[in-house]
């Protein structure tokens, strides 16, 4: 997002943003009123933002726990200079994976996963995440509990 889309955001719009991003199936309706603009306001706005690009798309929150996913790492990763875009590639075909981002400091790449124990995020680990030959080394962060917070827009 440009600095120009940024500035163009008013109070409006982030609320907006803001109650999508609590309940995305939320209504037209329903937003509207609870931002204080007509429904055909609210709607257009809704649809600038997602011309704009602002709004990616709309997503259900997973309890993993309960859909058999219980085990939940953040996985860091050293990799071969400048073999980013093949080890993202190979990254996304893994099971499990929710989330992957190319970060600076002492690790490359920092990866979410969840899988159904701790027997499955072992394979994940050692057997899939490490057998791809640009990873130089990995570190698992277990993830003991998770608290989802909508951040302020």
């Amino acid at each position: 997002m440009s600095t120009e889309q940024t500035s163009r955001l008013d109070r409006v719009d982030r609320s907006i943003l803001r109650l999508l991003q609590q309940d995305g199936r939320a209504s037209i309706r329903s937003v509207a009123e609870r931002v204080h603009v007509s429904r055909a306001n609210a709607y257009a706005r809704i649809a600038r933002m997602v011309e704009d690009g602002i709004i990616r798309g709309f997503t259900a929150r997973i309890d993993h726990e309960r859909a058999g996913q219980g085990a939940s790492a953040y996985i860091t990763l050293k990799i071969v200079q400048n073999s980013w875009r093949t080890v993202r590639e190979q990254l996304l075909a893994l099971p499990g994976v929710a989330h992957i981002a190319l970060v600076g400091g002492e690790f490359d790449v920092l990866l979410l996963v969840h899988t159904a124990d701790n027997h499955a995020l072992r394979e994940l680990v050692l057997g899939q995440i490490q057998g791809i030959p640009q990873v130089l080394a990995t570190q698992t962060l277990l993830v003991f509990e998770e608290t989802d917070q909508v951040p302020p827009v």
